[in-house]
């Protein structure tokens, strides 16, 4: 098949999706498929303004890109909600022979509007004030919602997004597929787990309220009063040192290391050099950096919500809280600091759930979708 898969994402491989994009594209390619990637950049050749239109033009630029020559492709895969104009342009035009269009969905935007609008009144959404929070409502959730409905097929990053999918947008379920994000093999590395206490937290992710930062704030100054020698990395947030540490107290800033961008080569070391990973996140798809964790055999402490919930099982090979929990974060990580055994426990068995998700494995649940879309997708 000749695929075309689009993201408004950045093209830098740190980045989350076009992780996803890249890997999937490489692994496709090896299974004897020519696959061409779009992202922001190969789409916007400059700024956008006002910037809160940039995936509006991506749409239009996108549907644009696949119908100069609609004979090209054997199927187009369209990250939500960049599908939405091509979409339309399909369904409106039947008698055209333009190539089906497989959506890729990593969450659900009323999951982000749920969770966000809670923290707002706790006065912990910086970023999703009321200005976005009226953009989100009048722009991100009717463009979602075209991008479901026009897709031949979708592919879920969680099964929440896939129920949803089917229960509220009445999707037909074989047109439907939970497939998740995978992990690379330089991940599975070999893990130590002295005996004595383990002071080295690793946070992966971009600085940003729906990260649940403010509980992971909370979590720390707790325990970094209670075991002096507990050190917390905050790495790949993009965020200025300074800025970062601002949000905690000075009486725990010089126990807190901020990494603003970690190259993707350097992940495996960063993971390696540390002993437990905490990811409180609020709102995810499927999030590249826990799946990448848990592959070098780190125990994980992550949040019940979203694609957390369908490779983290509590106890066994990791570490569930409620969302939003700061006292059951706390409790959680302590735990791990204290006990070899309990890290030992779950991080030998993140790593054996991992390897049921390598890119070539989930490569090949991808391609059956794509093939099926080929063959059956009509508008």
């Amino acid at each position: 098949m000749n695929i075309l898969i689009a993201t408004s994402a950045s093209k830098r491989r740190e980045g989350g999706v076009a992780g996803v994009v890249h890997n999937l594209a490489e692994e496709l390619e090896k299974l004897g498929h020519q696959v061409v990637c779009l992202f922001l950049e190969d789409i916007l050749d400059r700024p956008v303004f006002p910037k809160r239109l940039e995936n509006v033009y991506f749409a239009t630029r996108v549907a644009a890109f696949v119908l100069r020559d609609p004979q090209r492709f054997s199927v187009v895969n369209i990250h939500a909600p960049g599908g939405y104009v091509y979409g339309l342009l399909r369904r409106l035009s039947p008698s055209k022979d333009y190539p089906p269009y497989v959506m890729t969905m990593h969450g659900l935007e009323e999951r982000r509007m749920y969770a966000m609008s809670r923290e707002s009144k706790k006065g912990r959404a910086w970023y999703f004030n009321l200005k976005n929070r009226l953009w989100h409502r009048v722009y991100h959730l009717p463009s979602f919602f075209s991008s479901i409905k026009t897709a031949d097929y979708a592919i879920c990053l969680n099964r929440e997004a896939r129920s949803a999918l089917q229960l509220k947008y009445k999707q037909e379920s074989d047109r439907v597929w939970y497939i998740p994000n995978g992990v690379e093999d330089r991940f599975f590395i070999s893990r130590e787990y002295p005996p004595e206490p383990a002071f080295r937290l690793l946070y992966v992710g971009t600085w940003l309220d729906h990260k649940g930062v403010y509980y992971l704030r909370d979590a720390f100054q707790v325990l970094a009063a209670q075991v002096p020698a507990l050190r917390l990395t905050i790495a790949g947030c993009l965020t200025p040192a300074e800025q970062v540490k601002s949000l905690f107290d000075p009486s725990v800033r010089p126990q807190i290391d901020v990494i603003p961008f970690v190259s993707s080569m350097e992940m495996t070391d960063l993971y390696g050099r540390h002993d437990i990973f905490v990811f409180p996140s609020l709102v995810e798809g499927m999030p590249l950096v826990l799946l990448e964790a848990m592959a070098t055999a780190m125990p994980v402490v992550t949040t019940e919500t979203c694609g957390m919930m369908d490779v983290v099982e509590d106890g066994v090979n990791g570490l569930l809280v409620p969302a939003a929990d700061a006292p059951a974060l706390t409790e959680a990580i302590g735990r791990l600091v204290e006990c070899a055994d309990l890290r030992r426990r779950l991080g030998q068995a993140a790593q054996e759930t991992m390897r049921r998700y390598t890119w070539d494995k989930i490569a090949r649940k991808v391609e059956k979708v794509f093939a099926l879309a080929a063959q059956n997708g009509k508008p």
